[in-house]
């Protein structure tokens, strides 16, 4: 009889000893820890691998260490300068300590995403829109430090921000494409005159080199009437120096004066 019910016993507590072993075994992949409480109480970070968690007793919770992607919702910004854009951005973040992660912060990934975009508009409002357009490796290297500090605390590491899109109305987009056009002709204006500068120097200097030689300079002007007698054109122009012609009217007879006491016939009126 005492046979009997021993193994009756047996028969019974043998499936709930195999079933309770079943459900105490936990398997965390390599990316995977294990936050064990017992008792309500932090006992342990477990994992990777096989876990053997008591039920009832013990409970678990997973936390991933892989690197997590967070789209930043497009916010309203307002620049310093007084202009209004929408910004969104992503961050990227992991979980160095899953203790702190599961037991300082109730939600680590909503405490990060709404820090996320409150770091976002405070450190763009600090800003003009022009250090926004072009200075955003800065930008996104101050957010990222300010988020890795304040999160650093949840033991969480902010790896990178990234500024993705920068959206404007379209009044600021047409000011815009009219400073860059005025730009654009500022600087084709300077380096315009500084070719005009760049050339009246070289020409100076050819012409202190041609004064020096007078027979330069008429080797030129033969040069150059060679180059106009070989283009097919319809007029030629033949350029004469003002010193000839001086020396041409030089040359010219003067008018002889009246003696004196000589009168000069009168015309019949």
């Amino acid at each position: 009889m005492i046979f009997d019910f021993n193994f009756g016993l047996a028969a019974v507590l043998l499936p709930l000893l195999l079933v309770l072993a079943a459900s105490s075994l936990r398997v965390l992949r390599e990316y995977q820890r294990g936050v064990v409480f017992q008792l309500g109480r932090f006992w342990k970070v477990k994992g990777p691998g096989l876990v053997l968690v008591i039920p009832g007793i013990q409970q678990m919770v997973r936390v991933d260490l892989r690197v997590v992607t967070m789209d930043v919702p497009p916010q309203d910004v307002i620049s310093r300068d007084n202009v209004s854009v929408k910004v969104n951005a992503v961050v990227f973040f992991r979980v160095v300590d899953p203790q702190r992660a599961i037991i300082q912060v109730q939600d680590y990934l909503r405490a990060t995403s709404e820090l996320a975009q409150t770091t976002l508009r405070v450190v763009l409002g600090k800003h003009e829109l022009d250090e926004m357009l072009a200075e955003r490796e800065r930008l996104n290297l101050d957010v990222q430090q300010i988020l890795d500090a304040q999160t650093d605390a949840w033991g969480i590491k902010v790896t990178n921000v990234e500024i993705k899109h920068i959206d404007l109305n379209e009044t600021m987009i047409r000011a815009i494409a009219r400073q860059a056009e005025a730009e654009r002709e500022r600087r084709a204006k300077v380096i315009h005159a500084e070719g005009e500068k760049q050339a009246s120097a070289a020409l100076l200097e050819a012409a202190r080199m041609l004064a020096q030689q007078p027979e330069a300079m008429q080797l030129r002007y033969l040069q150059t009437m060679t180059q106009v007698a070989g283009d097919r054109a319809s007029t030629v122009v033949l350029p004469l120096p003002l010193d000839l012609l001086g020396s041409l009217m030089g040359r010219q007879p003067a008018a002889p004066a009246p003696e004196a006491g000589v009168a000069t016939p009168a015309r019949d009126g």
